[in-house]
């Protein structure tokens, strides 16, 4: 009261209000409302006043309270919804309060039971696995098993070779398995050997999340994006990655051991590993022939993302940053590995929406549910026999 009387009484004396409003720590607004209230009511304007909302929702007449307490004890298995209804049917003439109202009163009394809800997991499963004739038909990625460096840090090196060639096209020295650096790497070979038409991967993070729709993460995203289609082999059955997996064995024979002093003399042995496997070193599969002899970049430049539009779905919506789609305020839990990307909803039954990314159905959500029911695997999980190295 004292402040708001000294704030009036130096504007009543010519002083500036913007400089009035810094001075006391006040938005400008805040200072229109008390001059305005202090010229319309005088003193008793600049006093305290009742922060109590004009209007309640929840607050209601107790026999009204009473009614709904009644029908719930009558049936004690029926939710806010179907006690509405029953209480309208019976008494038609009174003013209903809405559905969320009821469900207050009946949690207020303790007669709701709260359900935390399970993390959803989804089981890692494989996919077809196709057998590569030609350069960039497949790469095949993963990290080799890290390893502690003489400075006591840990090294991930990330390797990407190409299937059919045997061509190692990566082998980099990485502090951490996390998605960004494997974003930056693969960033590089695209643009320095173009795109391939798939990538073979393990179930393990940053190829896959356990947590997500079809395992997809991040990074698996962005290659779908990118037209890259995603091949993953069945959790314990690395004889499915049989090539990459020998080349780790090489790998680990001839530049990790030792290790070296720090992360840039690793990448020193790494790069010089990488030249004689590509260019010295001939490999019996390929008829003693050299990968570097075989391999050619790829036709597909790389052009980065452009927009996803849906023309035959109802509506486009971008993927909110915390992974749900809102409509209005509604909003629908989907995935944060589709965060700023774009999905088609199409009305496929009455109250029941269809969810697509690109030309693949991820799933349906209803007018009751606030998450996506995932639909059949659009990547075509299933068990698969060995795919022979």
């Amino acid at each position: 009261m004292d402040e708001r009387l000294r704030f009036v009484a130096r504007l009543l004396e010519g002083e500036k209000m913007a400089v009035l409003c810094r001075e006391f720590d006040i938005s400008r607004k805040t200072g229109y409302k008390i001059f305005s209230r202090y010229k319309d009511s005088g003193l008793e304007g600049l006093t305290d006043r009742s922060r109590r909302p004009y209007r309640q929702g929840c607050q209601l007449p107790f026999p009204i309270e009473q009614l709904i307490l009644q029908v719930k004890r009558e049936h004690p298995s029926w939710g806010a919804p179907k006690i509405r209804e029953k209480i309208r049917r019976k008494h038609p003439d009174i003013q209903l309060p809405a559905v969320s109202t009821v469900h207050a009163v009946l949690h207020r009394h303790g007669l709701v039971n709260v359900y935390r809800p399970r993390r959803c997991s989804h089981k890692a499963q494989g996919t077809p696995l196709s057998r590569p004739l030609h350069p960039n038909e497949l790469w095949c990625a993963d990290y080799k098993g890290e390893f502690m460096l003489a400075d006591r840090r840990y090294c991930y090196p990330l390797t990407v070779s190409d299937a059919a060639s045997r061509y190692l096209i990566c082998c980099e020295a990485l502090s951490s398995t996390q998605a960004s650096l494997a974003f930056t790497v693969f960033e590089r070979l695209f643009r320095d050997f173009g795109l391939p038409r798939a990538i073979r991967t393990d179930n393990g993070v940053p190829f896959a999340s356990p947590n997500s729709l079809f395992n997809l993460s991040r990074l698996s995203v962005w290659w779908l994006r990118l037209g890259i289609d995603i091949e993953r082999i069945q959790p314990a059955h690395p004889e499915q990655n049989g090539r990459h997996e020998r080349m780790h064995l090489t790998l680990k024979k001839e530049a990790t051991k030792p290790a070296a002093k720090n992360f840039l003399k690793q990448q020193e042995r790494f790069d010089r590993f990488q030249h004689i496997y590509n260019q010295e070193r001939p490999h019996q599969a390929l008829g003693m022939k050299y990968p570097a002899e075989l391999y050619v970049s790829s036709s597909r430049p790389y052009k980065g993302l452009s927009d996803l539009e849906y023309p035959f779905h109802d509506r486009t919506i971008t993927v909110s940053n915390c992974g749900r789609i809102c409509i209005g305020r509604r909003k629908i839990n989907l995935s944060t590995v589709f965060a700023g990307q774009n999905i088609g909803i199409k009305q496929v039954s009455d109250q029941v929406w269809l969810v697509s990314f690109m030309q693949y159905d991820l799933g349906f959500f209803d007018h009751e549910t606030d998450r996506v029911t995932s639909a059949e695997n659009p990547f075509g999980a299933k068990v698969l026999p060995m795919c022979p190295e």
